[in-house]
């Protein structure tokens, strides 16, 4: 069975006029739902997650600024959102439903959260919405708990995972991999240990040979064992934050061509959302709802 991570928290109000689109993870289960994709059965409420869990991948000094509401003014506005104790709570348990997501995925093969892909939080500070880095952490997670010896982590986000290649930059066990737009935020970007930046505009089928060849690069170069698979629907055309040229159709291949692997090597498979910012709301929930179609049918 599909397994998502959801809690009501994940849709934590912010200021009138905020443009991140915090209605879409309130959004998404109810026409997964509605759609008959998935059951409530589908769906868990992840618990709060062991402080150890979180210090693998961030610096205590942070976490205790940013739990403690310390962090300065300047910090909160690279991060994006007002601090508020709701909001810690959020990153927390989005932490913890990608942890949860790691052990489902390792029984069935995938696992979803409806939030996540906090990849540009950093070990010691956050930037761009991010504050916790789930997928990171769950990585430190498996490693700790020696559930994998050798991660992938697959960034396919409009944006380069900058902070995700930070925490992983002396870590040989994580092979990090991010095909972004060039021309996208975060605009001093870090090196992943491969990075794919594509020019402006770039189409469905560009996009699509050059993920195909990097898979199969990676099937050989990295073998692993999990894969953590950010599935940002920001690279299409309509992104208000995207540079890239990609239909809805072409997000759907994507998707599609990244389980299709992942099943057919028998890697276990871990999914977070990460960005959307396309002007119409019902794009953006369209764009995500199909990669949780495309993870049941190739798994289930």
């Amino acid at each position: 069975m599909l397994k998502i991570a959801y809690h009501p928290i994940y849709k934590h109000p912010l200021p009138e006029g905020h443009r991140f689109p915090m209605h879409k993870y309130e959004l998404l289960p109810q026409q997964l739902l509605h759609e008959g994709t998935c059951t409530p059965d589908n769906f868990f409420e992840p618990g709060m997650p062991l402080a150890d869990d979180i210090l693998r991948a961030h610096d205590p000094e942070y976490f205790s600024a940013l739990k403690e509401g310390r962090l300065t003014a300047r910090e909160m506005r690279k991060v994006g959102f007002p601090w508020s104790p709701e909001l810690v709570q959020r990153e927390l348990r989005i932490a913890q439903g990608t942890i949860e997501g790691c052990l489902f995925a390792l029984e069935h093969g995938v696992a979803m959260n409806i939030a996540g892909g906090t990849h540009h939080a950093y070990s010691n500070r956050g930037e761009a919405f991010c504050m916790l880095n789930d997928q990171a952490i769950g990585a430190h997670y498996l490693l700790a708990h020696q559930l994998a010896k050798r991660i992938l982590i697959l960034d396919l986000d409009v944006h380069q995972g900058n902070g995700t290649a930070e925490i992983f930059s002396d870590i040989p066990e994580v092979f990090t991999f991010s095909m972004h737009g060039r021309a996208n935020y975060p605009f001093r970007k870090e090196i992943s240990d491969l990075d794919v930046a594509l020019d402006p505009g770039t189409p469905d089928t560009l996009y699509l040979e050059l993920l195909e060849a990097n898979l199969e690069a990676l099937e050989e170069q990295v073998q692993p064992e999990f894969v953590f698979y950010l599935s940002g629907v920001d690279i299409l055309e309509s992104d208000k934050l995207g540079t890239l040229g990609c239909s809805l159709e072409g997000c759907r291949r994507r998707d599609e061509m990244v389980f299709k692997w992942c099943h057919r090597l028998q890697i276990p498979v871990q999914c977070s959302m990460g960005g959307g910012y396309s002007p119409q709301l019902r794009t953006i929930v369209s764009a995500h709802a199909t990669t949780y179609r495309l993870a049941d049918q190739v798994f289930f």
